[in-house]
């Protein structure tokens, strides 16, 4: 069995934002050089998250409003996490938008279902972030 490692890093100048990740994860099997296996792709971060869905734009807002209304970033002080510091919502949006994906690779390629794409979810941006990237198999 092979195995892969890889880490993707961002730097989101706004506090949210969903990234398409597809591209970056394709570029990988392909340089693992993997045909049939697995590829786990995990946020490094607490406060954010790696999912599948749609790549629809009225979907990611429609994304961005329920998470607010689930978990507002302020008021502050409504969060006991929230001394010295501000992103106790954060963490509760990435809670529910999850940690990582599994994708099964077949023949060289991602095997997403119709419409599947991988996203990046930052909940906490303007700073230096990464998701692990892990490929096995042969």
């Amino acid at each position: 069995m092979k195995s892969f490692r890889e880490e993707i890093w961002f730097n989101i100048p706004s506090r949210r934002a969903f990234v398409l990740l597809t591209p970056k994860l394709e570029e990988c099997v392909r340089k693992s050089g993997i045909k049939e296996g697995l590829l786990l792709c995990n946020a490094m971060h607490i406060t954010a998250s790696v999912f599948i869905n749609d790549n629809e734009a009225g979907l990611h807002e429609d994304f961005e409003k329920w998470l607010e209304k689930l978990a507002p970033e302020k008021p502050y002080s409504q969060y006991k996490h929230n001394v010295g510091e501000n992103n106790a919502d954060a963490h509760l949006k990435r809670t529910i938008m999850g940690r990582e994906v599994v994708v099964a690779i077949t023949a060289g390629k991602l095997d997403l279902g119709p419409w599947e794409q991988v996203f990046y979810g930052e909940f906490d941006g303007m700073r230096r972030k990464r998701v692990l990237v892990k490929i096995i198999g042969e």
